[in-house]
């Protein structure tokens, strides 16, 4: 896949969020090279980019640094603070996506951040372990985390549904060299792929692998099959492997969901490890009855 890149000029950096658990959030790129078939930000963020494919085209906002700076004494004098609210990077897109490499855009903005003496948290989620360059910076920093994106362990798997991403046998290791390196981390397993309701060793050995590599946090989510992510993942699917579509299927189901919530709380009982919010996200809302029912199993 061809990548058109396209340097720009932001005219914000720091914005509000709608995510849970963050503030704010900083975007250094539009678009992302990882091309992920289940991403909800292929919709997001396409607006600018209509016609293109997701992971085809990468917007570079050159003067994010720069204006990481100015906004940051303006919303702090606003605050009379060094410290309001969670940052998160990223929102629609991956904050060490491969031109991270050359821009450097994400690392100058968490300098940025160390240089102002932020005090609130700062979290990172990326599935690329280009990260690592930036342990540096990252020891720097008051209330830093570093998640990556674990879907599998199987970098096959990895491959075929994250098409372009780094493998998942690279994320685990960098996990591993950030813990050693007194970074704090925490792993996204989302979306929950179906294949963990009929293997549920597969839940335990994700949990078991995580812990080796020092992870003290895990976030759970179910898959997002709105109508628009749906029609891009089954549109690739029915190429590629259209036996998975009722699997996929089956993970829009009360009962998929029922069974997959009570193994993970399963999974996660005695590890001494933190679940994301303290549930497993899921976008649509369940019946209440079935809602009172895993309530009353947890």
């Amino acid at each position: 896949m061809l990548l058109k890149v396209n340097e720009i000029e932001a005219k914000s950096i720091l914005t509000k969020s709608g995510l849970p658990g963050s503030d704010w959030v900083i975007n250094p790129y539009n678009g992302c090279q990882f091309a992920c078939m289940y991403c909800y930000a292929a919709q997001i963020a396409r607006w600018k980019h209509p016609d293109e494919e997701w992971g085809s085209y990468l917007d570079v906002k050159i003067n994010a640094p720069e204006l990481l700076k100015k906004e940051l004494v303006k919303i702090g004098n606003k605050f009379k603070s060094r410290d309001f609210g969670t940052i998160f990077f990223s929102s629609v897109t991956d904050p060490y996506t491969g031109l991270e490499a050359k821009y450097n855009l994400t690392r100058q903005c968490l300098q940025v951040l160390a240089d102002f003496g932020y005090e609130g948290n700062i979290g990172i989620q990326t599935k690329s372990p280009l990260v690592t360059k930036d342990i540096d910076v990252l020891q720097k920093l008051k209330n830093v985390s570093v998640g990556f994106t674990v879907t599998t362990l199987d970098d096959k798997v990895s491959r075929f549904i994250e098409v372009l991403a780094p493998p998942v046998s690279e994320r685990i290791k960098a996990l591993k060299q950030l813990h050693d390196s007194g970074v704090p981390t925490y792993v996204f397993v989302g979306p929950i792929l179906p294949s963990f309701v009929k293997n549920e060793k597969d839940i335990n050995e994700l949990i078991d692998k995580l812990q080796e590599a020092g992870v003290k946090e895990v976030w759970f989510e179910h898959i997002n099959l709105s109508t628009k992510i749906k029609d891009r993942l089954y549109e690739y699917l029915k190429k590629e492997s259209p036996e998975l579509i009722a699997d996929f299927d089956s993970a829009n189901t009360s009962k998929y969901r029922e069974e997959l919530d009570l193994k993970i709380h399963k999974a996660l009982a005695g590890r001494g490890m933190k679940l994301g919010l303290d549930k497993v996200i899921y976008h649509h809302d369940l019946p209440k009855k079935l809602n009172n029912k895993l309530i009353q199993n947890k």
